[in-house]
């Protein structure tokens, strides 16, 4: 039976800019920067790089964000939930998200901290030196969490990356107690283990609560969240504990255990890796797309792995080719 609901999936997340450049190794040295990492930093430092890179594309991300962008590609309805200073980058994020067909609303604030961007710096070996300023996106507050839309849409997907705020962490309880109030599932992506690391106990504990419906992982994440460094002992460990249990294996495939049953897909061929960033968000687009259409969780896996394949073969987390032709020519 079709959903009645406003949205297939309402998605809370980190609302985040990718602001891409060339540049020479020269420049790498320069800032003192080691090639190829990732590292946060501050507002000032944030203005200083940018104004210190060359000309620059601009291109929105943000995990939960991509998820969304292509799910909207594979035709679900769909509503994003994240905060934007406004600003000019701002202004960049809310356009391309609503160009895309996701109902994004959320009021962009009027003072404080700047829209979050991630500032990167590709040199001619193809490495992506990135710089992440938070931001904006982690002052997320509870007033901003749209309970009409929650209540309103399939399910909840939230974004471990937005737990380690305690401001938005309080926001995204409230968005799960709204959610169960109104008898919808909730979706979780665990993100990264070094979130793992530092949020762990609350994650398994919010396992324990039965507060989870989805859980999405990677197989490094969900050994972390297991404490086990053995993928089937982890799988084993948390699959009782969530109706079900996604975990991606990159190469490997990726697995669904629900209610017992187990079921596992191979990765999509490709024949050249151009850019991994965000195939994990399109993996989960992909899957969930197909739960919204009601197929087997064999399909949903084969969905999420085709998404997760026109991702990497291309530059950046949003999707440059038709996805849902490329589903079709692949499920029918």
């Amino acid at each position: 039976m079709a959903s009645t609901a406003r949205f297939e999936v309402v998605a809370i997340g980190n609302a985040i800019v990718d602001v891409i450049a060339r540049a020479d190794d020269a420049l790498i040295e320069a800032e003192g920067l080691t090639k190829g990492s990732m590292r946060l930093i501050d507002a000032e430092e944030a203005g200083r790089l940018y104004a210190a890179m060359g000309p620059a594309i601009e291109m929105s991300g943000g995990s939960a964000a991509n998820t969304l962008a292509g799910m909207a590609a594979l035709g679900r309805r769909c509503a994003f939930i994240g905060q934007v200073a406004d600003d000019q980058l701002g202004s960049v994020f809310t356009h391309d998200l609503r160009a895309l067909g996701v109902a994004y609303e959320t009021p962009a604030l009027k003072e404080g901290a700047p829209t979050a961007r991630c500032l990167i710096l590709v040199t001619p070996d193809g490495q992506r030196t990135m710089n992440t300023f938070l931001g904006a996106s982690h002052l997320l507050e509870q007033a901003m969490i749209a309970e009409d839309w929650i209540a309103d849409a399939d399910i909840l997907y939230l974004e471990g990356y937005l737990w380690d705020p305690p401001l938005s962490r309080a926001a995204m309880r409230r968005a799960i107690d709204v959610a169960r109030g109104s008898g919808r599932k909730v979706a979780f992506t665990l993100s990264d283990a070094f979130i793992i690391d530092r949020h762990g106990d609350d994650f398994r504990a919010l396992v324990g609560e039965g507060l989870f419906d989805i859980l999405f992982a990677n197989e490094v994440e969900i050994c972390a969240l297991a404490g086990t460094q053995d993928f089937e002992a982890a799988v084993a460990a948390i699959a009782p504990r969530v109706p079900l249990l996604v975990v991606t294996r990159s190469e490997k495939g990726a697995i669904a255990v629900a209610n017992g049953e187990r079921v596992a897909v191979g990765a999509e061929p490709i024949e050249t890796v151009v850019d991994t960033t965000g195939a994990g968000d399109l993996f989960a687009a992909g899957f969930l797309a197909g739960q919204a259409e009601g197929r087997s969780l064999a399909d949903c896996l084969t969905m999420g792995a085709v998404c997760a394949r026109e991702i990497i073969a291309q530059v950046g987390p949003r999707a440059q080719s038709d996805l849902k032709a490329e589903v079709a020519a692949r499920l029918g």
